[in-house]
């Protein structure tokens, strides 16, 4: 990771617009990517962490959904601004995306040569014969065997893993500066997850690529990332390297999520730990802190209004009450 930032985020808010509501699907978050960096976003189902990464490269379907405001910079040009036609450039080249199911993501009519070669054509602009050999190129470094044939298959003739791997080498091999990674391993047994994780880790390392990880699994941001944000209720509670995010928690929603984890170490009869409650209707939320229903740190100030960002040493930083300064709490007391 360098001290160079490729992509900013900025005040970025994506709502859905539906019969029983507005659903404020990620709701004025901030955050930047370092060249080569890998970055977490974590969070429980409905957190906003999916619809965080579509709305970077715009790809939010309209209607229902809809960018309201805010500006994603990537090397200082914004994305939310440009035209489709720049768009088109941006996605798959300088911005490759891996989604959660790579059955739904491959087109199951074509072979995959043909899905691999469309894309260095259009992107690399490589003749027909140069976009095939750099794809069987990228499928030996995925560690698919004998790829001068299997790239003739289609994807229903590979496993899951293999699947992830093909997605893996087509999302790599236009060498993006970014890689949006989203939840690649949920569908995945341990073991393959394992292989999937090392094999991302080592090529984006030799590229030099940085990447966004989407995941609901903290076992893969400690063992992948070198910062983490924990989405909740479609903002950012919290952010800090990985480090920090382990052995210095702030958030009681971070601390629920990492006592979640099960642990080896911890006694056979004890009852694995849960937030209680559940995660809140987005629609409408009221100005406070929506995670005060199940949190066992809660004050009266956390039903009446939003916290403000505290920052910590070393970019550590969290939206939470418990560290608010004493002039913040009057001042919102006073409203």
């Amino acid at each position: 990771m360098t001290d160079e930032v490729i992509l900013q985020v900025k005040n970025l808010r994506t709502y859905f617009y539906t019969d029983a509501g507005v659903v404020k699907a990620v709701d004025g978050i901030s955050f930047d990517v370092h060249k080569g960096e890998t970055l977490g976003i974590v969070g429980e189902s409905g957190s906003g962490k999916s619809v965080t990464n579509l709305s970077i490269i715009d790809l939010v379907q309209s209607p229902p959904g809809k960018i309201e405001g805010g500006s994603v910079l990537f090397n200082g040009e914004d994305i939310l601004k440009a035209r489709a036609s720049r768009l088109r450039e941006i996605r798959g080249n300088r911005i490759a995306m891996i989604f959660q199911d790579p059955l739904s993501s491959l087109n199951p009519f074509l072979k995959v040569s043909t899905q691999m070669i469309e894309t260095l054509m259009l992107h690399q602009k490589l003749k027909k014969k140069e976009a095939y050999l750099r794809a069987v190129e990228m499928l030996k470094l995925a560690g698919i065997p004998a790829p001068e044939k299997r790239i003739d298959e289609y994807p229903h003739q590979f496993s899951g893993g293999m699947r992830q791997r093909v997605m893996i080498a087509m999302a790599l091999s236009c060498n993006p500066d970014i890689l949006i990674a989203d939840e690649p391993t949920s569908a995945l047994d341990v073991t393959i997850q394992a292989q999937i994780i090392e094999l991302m880790q080592d090529l984006t390392k030799r590229l030099g690529t940085a990447v966004i990880m989407i995941t609901h699994s903290l076992g893969v941001v400690a063992d992948m990332c070198d910062t983490i944000n924990v989405m909740y209720a479609g903002r950012i509670v919290e952010h800090g390297t990985t480090e920090q995010i382990f052995y210095e928690t702030k958030h009681p929603y971070t601390k629920g999520l990492i006592q979640s984890v099960p642990r080896l170490d911890r006694d056979a009869e004890e009852r694995l730990f849960s937030i209680p409650g559940q995660p809140p209707n987005v629609i409408d939320l009221p100005d406070c802190c929506p995670f005060y229903p199940r949190c066992g740190e809660c004050r009266e100030i956390c039903k009446k209004k939003y916290p403000p960002t505290v920052d910590f040493d070393g970019g550590h930083s969290t939206a939470c009450w418990l560290y608010a300064d004493e002039s913040a709490l009057v001042g919102a007391r006073d409203d």
